[in-house]
């Protein structure tokens, strides 16, 4: 009787997947509907252009602003206040570069584009990127570089 039970037990098993005459496993018949796909993987984010990589500094002019992008920490400056928020990863939308982060209720939306050219409006300093900044119901406008190369009077 023991010997009955593993002997109807791998019975009962080969019976569960079809077999060609040679022993392998038998192809599905034409008629069958097509096994269940796997779903596609998502596509590679966007590798992030140079120009975004690295500490990066933005300001704009009406009202006076300043934004600093880190590895840790964004911070956004005006005469009146200073707030700090956690960095978050880049993303790349459309050719831009876009950072959201929130401190407490306060979220802040940086977004910058490639741009050589930019003005401040108050120099004659060309600047490579445009940036727009959202925050509290207010957006801010003006131009961003990257912090080793900023651009300076003269040069």
């Amino acid at each position: 009787m023991r010997a009955l039970i593993p002997a109807a037990a791998a019975l009962a098993l080969a019976a569960c997947q079809p077999q060609a005459p040679d022993g392998s496993v038998a192809q599905p018949p034409a008629d069958a509907p097509p096994a269940a796909e796997q779903p596609a993987a998502p596509p590679p984010a966007p590798a992030i252009p140079a120009a975004f990589q690295g500490d990066i500094d933005a300001h704009g002019t009406e009202p006076f602003w300043a934004v600093e992008i880190r590895a840790t920490q964004i911070s956004f400056k005006t005469p009146d206040a200073s707030i700090v928020f956690p960095a978050n990863t880049v993303t790349i939308a459309g050719g831009a570069a876009v950072w959201e982060s929130k401190a407490g209720d306060k979220p802040i939306k940086i977004t910058l584009h490639e741009r050589a050219g930019c003005s401040d409006g108050m120099s004659d300093l060309k600047y490579p990127l445009a940036a727009e900044v959202a925050l509290g119901g207010t957006t801010y406008k003006g131009c961003a570089s990257k912090t080793a190369e900023k651009p300076k009077e003269g040069g």
